[in-house]
């Protein structure tokens, strides 16, 4: 009988057969979780097409997020700067982070998966707005 450690590096001990096909291991290094969370994304290269996305995510680990967008700009390898949770409360308290897109998945609802890693945090965004200053 196989080991789990024949099992994991895919070798069987000679004369067996598996009985059921093998598959692919979990490459994540955290546990998804199904949450959908408002985000605002968009390019922090300067060269690269302006654009700002205001997307849900379908789901959320430790280091990254998944959504899908109908913005075809992202580009695996792409910088972004994501605010999350992003709302357009004027006191409302939001993180910003640099994350890099690592997937990009053409859907068959024509619009994009797009999966982000989470590289760091750039610090707390406060969105405060006390109207317009009058000067006198």
């Amino acid at each position: 009988m196989a080991t789990q450690h024949d099992l994991m590096t895919k070798k069987l001990p000679t004369g067996t057969s598996p009985k059921q096909p093998f598959s692919h291991s979990e490459r994540r290094g955290s546990r998804r979780c199904k949450i959908t969370q408002l985000m605002r994304i968009r390019p922090s290269d300067p060269e690269k097409d302006h654009f700002e996305d205001m997307r849900g995510s379908v789901s959320v680990s430790r280091s990254g997020v998944f959504f899908q967008s109908s913005e075809p700009g992202y580009e695996v390898g792409m910088r972004l700067f994501v605010t999350m949770p992003y709302a357009r409360d004027p006191a409302s308290i939001a993180r910003e982070y640099l994350a890099e897109v690592v997937r990009r998945d053409v859907l068959p609802t024509g619009m994009f998966g797009i999966g982000i890693k989470i590289l760091m945090e750039m610090g707390l965004q406060h969105t405060y707005n006390f109207g317009t200053a009058n000067s006198r």
